[in-house]
Parts: structure tokens; C-alpha cells; sequence
């Protein structure tokens, strides 16, 4: 039967984390995100959702 790698200092040494950092009370560290501010309208952007509202009218009364 074989066993896994047997566990020296230098695995002991190697250990990054607290218990507190992984454990159930662990509380992720998420940055506030920037708020997103809305940009005025252009032209060109609303052009093409007037056609696509256009096109998909057309498809549906071509449909029926």
C-alpha cells in the first residue's frame, strides 16, 4: 500500500494562510467596486437601436 509524501519542515515552513484566513469566519476582502455614472446619449447609439426596434417589428408582422 502506498503513502502519500511524508511531511518534513519545509512543508511546515511553506504555510501562507491562518486559520481565520480560510476557515467559516473568514471574511473576503472585495474592494468597493466605482460607482458607474451614466453618459449622455449619442446619436449613433441610438440609431441603431431605433433599427434594430424597426427590424424586429418587421420580422414579427412577416411572421403573422
Amino acid at each position: 500500500m502506498s503513502q502519500g509524501p511524508e511531511s518534513t519542515e519545509a512543508d511546515d515552513q511553506e504555510w501562507r494562510f491562518g486559520i481565520d484566513d480560510v476557515g467559516p469566519e473568514a471574511e473576503p476582502e472585495v474592494p468597493e467596486p466605482d460607482p458607474i455614472e451614466p453618459e449622455p446619449i449619442s446619436f449613433e447609439h441610438a440609431a441603431f437601436v431605433v433599427i434594430g426596434i424597426v427590424l424586429t417589428l418587421a420580422i414579427i408582422a412577416t411572421a403573422l
